[in-house]
């Protein structure tokens, strides 16, 4: 698809979602901005490709910043607050 025709599209699909809103169709206005969203390519709407769904995902774990440690956890059998009078 050419330049001008995505742009075409994108405008007569802001259109048709305008339309949904005016008739307060919002699930069809939510897919006209998906499908927008997917024109345009912006990454704010993003449909993982088969094989990147569910258990065993292909998605790497984020590591902690270098140097960084785990803080104490608290012990639930004693009170902490601080009492200031």
């Amino acid at each position: 698809m050419s330049l001008a025709a995505i742009e075409r599209k994108i405008i007569a699909l802001e259109g048709e979602m305008l339309a949904a809103v005016t008739r307060e169709d919002y699930e069809t206005a939510a897919r006209l901005r998906d499908e927008i969203a997917a024109l345009r390519g912006s990454g704010a709407v993003r449909k993982p490709p088969p094989g990147e769904m569910g258990l065993g995902t292909q998605v790497p774990v984020v590591e902690p910043p270098k140097g960084w440690k785990r803080p104490k956890k608290p012990d639930l059998m004693t009170n902490v607050k601080s009492r200031k009078r």
